[in-house]
């Protein structure tokens, strides 16, 4: 970073505002597990909209990049500066603008973390229910640009549905709100839902209306263990067929259960080849109903302890070989199976363990190759097997992704999975709001 470049960055956030470019941390998101990085040309942690709405200005008038930066959860290199650029971190930005538990809802700053916003909801009786992991890092205005979910989002939707209105500030730095806290408004485009998912491409989130919902009673899971894919997806459908709305409908593979099924509250029982995980928040009624779905030897484990050890399977898993590559393609329900079996096929076609474990209810795998990520001949060949899964993902009729984002591991494959008037439409839409492409450069292309 240049010493003008940096003293004027300063007179926009504070001296302390200004980190060293070479600052680790702010060269990558997780999917520096595959060897993505990048170097920004400088960093940025402004303190408010304001002085967001400034540095996007000033680069605007210096032709530089800005990249949006969360909590750097992401999976798919969405917050990686590939290309230079100005980082702009938010994590300074992290107020409560306003609560109204009353009125079920919250106005936030982009910049406050997913937990604390679970936390204020639960501490009110009331509860929001995205929860697409990574709590205590992942911030809100990153949950809005990747559009996250998680488990519970198989009932309660997906960060969209809980938008009230953005604060955002656009490509040319001017500070737009679209939405607010009313309820309902129908009065222009659903620019709110075009910024949610855009991976910071077409402007940067500072703030957020939240919509909340009063607590569940209950949590009461109910897990059956199978004896392969097509059993438990069979049960699935079972399960989808009760007539109950699970708040949850998880599943691991019979080789992610070889991994990490030995912490499994209670304990697996020996040769498991499939796990169904079912909650029921409603009342017991249900989650009675939930186990006769499921059939005998439906266990009801403690919920706090079974989804601690659901968070922590993705660790596990990457613990197995070193690393690995865990994608996020998502298929209509009744390929679910299919695209299970064909994951570890696929993995062997390249050389690669795989398995798979991910949200069942929607259709949605983490189909997963494990790796060596010092090694270059493994990296290349889960990423030969990535795009062939996506392949696969769209031959049956779904998605190259059901939650991660395209950002940068994605480019290129949504021309897959659309019509080219579509892929039209998306560029169009970039053009449009972004006519100079300074808005996370090279992130979410068709």
């Amino acid at each position: 970073m240049s010493a003008t470049l940096q003293t004027d960055l300063a007179r926009i956030v504070g001296a302390d505002g200004v980190l060293d470019a070479g600052t680790t941390a702010y060269g990558h998101d997780t999917a520096i597990v595959v060897g993505l990085r990048g170097r920004p040309d400088a960093v940025v942690l402004p303190g408010s909209a304001e002085e967001v709405a400034a540095v996007v200005r000033f680069c605007a008038a210096h032709d530089l990049a800005i990249v949006p930066r969360g909590g750097g959860t992401g999976y798919s290199g969405g917050a990686t500066p590939v290309d230079g650029g100005v980082v702009c971190g938010l994590e300074r930005m992290a107020a409560v603008r306003s609560f109204d538990p009353e009125l079920w809802r919250i106005n936030v700053d982009a910049g406050i973390t997913t937990h604390t916003v679970q936390r204020l909801a639960r501490e009110n009786g009331l509860s929001f229910p995205v929860d697409p992991g990574a709590a205590e890092e992942s911030q809100i205005g990153g949950n809005v640009a990747t559009n996250a979910g998680g488990p519970h989002c198989f009932k309660y939707g997906v960060t969209r549905q809980w938008l009230l209105g953005l604060e955002v500030v656009l490509a040319d730095g001017e500070l737009a709100r679209f939405g607010g806290p009313a309820r309902k408004d129908v009065a222009g485009y659903d620019l709110t839902g075009l910024m949610c998912g855009s991976e910071g491409t077409l402007g940067v989130v500072t703030g957020v209306w939240l919509r909340l919902m009063p607590a569940p009673k209950v949590a009461i899971p109910v897990c059956g263990f199978y004896a392969d894919a097509r059993e438990g997806c069979e049960a699935i459908g079972a399960l989808m067929a009760s007539g109950v709305v699970p708040s949850a409908i998880e599943y691991l593979d019979g080789r992610t259960l070889e991994l990490a099924g030995g912490g499994f509250p209670g304990g697996a029982p020996p040769g498991a080849g499939f796990l169904v995980v079912a909650e029921a928040d409603g009342s017991e009624e249900e989650a009675d109903e939930l186990a006769e779905a499921l059939g005998a030897g439906a266990v009801r484990p403690d919920a706090r302890a079974l989804w601690r050890w659901r968070d922590g399977v993705s660790v596990v898993a990457s613990t197995a070989h070193g690393g690995k590559l865990s994608e996020d393609v998502a298929v209509p329900l009744e390929h679910l199976a299919a695209a299970i079996e064909q994951t570890l096929e696929i993995g062997a076609r390249h050389g690669l363990p795989a398995c798979s474990w991910g949200h069942a209810g929607d259709g949605n795998l983490h189909s997963t190759f494990l790796l060596d990520p010092r090694d270059a001949k493994s990296l290349d060949a889960a990423q030969a097997a990535a795009a062939e899964l996506f392949d696969m993902a769209v031959g049956f009729g779904g998605t190259i992704s059901g939650e991660h984002g395209l950002g940068v591991l994605k480019n290129g494959f949504l021309s897959k999975q659309w019509t080219p008037g579509a892929v039209a439409a998306h560029r169009a839409v970039k053009q449009a709001l972004d006519p100079a492409g300074r808005m996370n450069p090279g992130k979410k292309l068709p």
